[in-house]
């Protein structure tokens, strides 16, 4: 149960980010996310969203993994795409924004962990 929490909460932080990157890049919100200037968040619109659909796949991944009818399958597929995220953050935080290690990173670790050990 505590493992599904977690799991559903990074699925959650990378529907968000979809949400930001597909529809609020180029909004105030969006460019205090990213720390962008409007005139770089309009330039690289089709690039963020882009990006967003990628972080909507793990996501749905992830859903997928929990409503899974068979337990065992279900686990798998979650350490799968745990380990993309994982990917994902440790290349954002060394290339991108070292906070995306600490948002993106460590919730997934530590769903990882979750699903692995318990």
């Amino acid at each position: 149960m505590v493992s599904s929490l977690f799991v559903g909460l990074v699925a959650l932080i990378h529907l968000y980010i979809l949400y930001l990157e597909m529809f609020m890049w180029a909004t105030p919100r969006g460019l205090k996310a990213f720390g962008m200037t409007k005139q770089a968040a309009e330039a690289s619109k089709t690039l963020a969203a882009n990006q967003g659909l990628y972080n909507g796949f793990l996501a749905a991944g992830l859903i997928w993994g929990l409503v899974h009818p068979d337990v065992a399958v279900g686990h798998q597929i979650e350490i799968f795409f745990l380990i993309c995220v994982l990917v994902a953050a440790l290349y954002g935080g060394a290339t991108a924004k070292k906070s995306i290690l600490l948002v993106q990173g460590l919730p997934a670790l530590i769903a990882l962990l979750l699903v692995l050990f318990l």
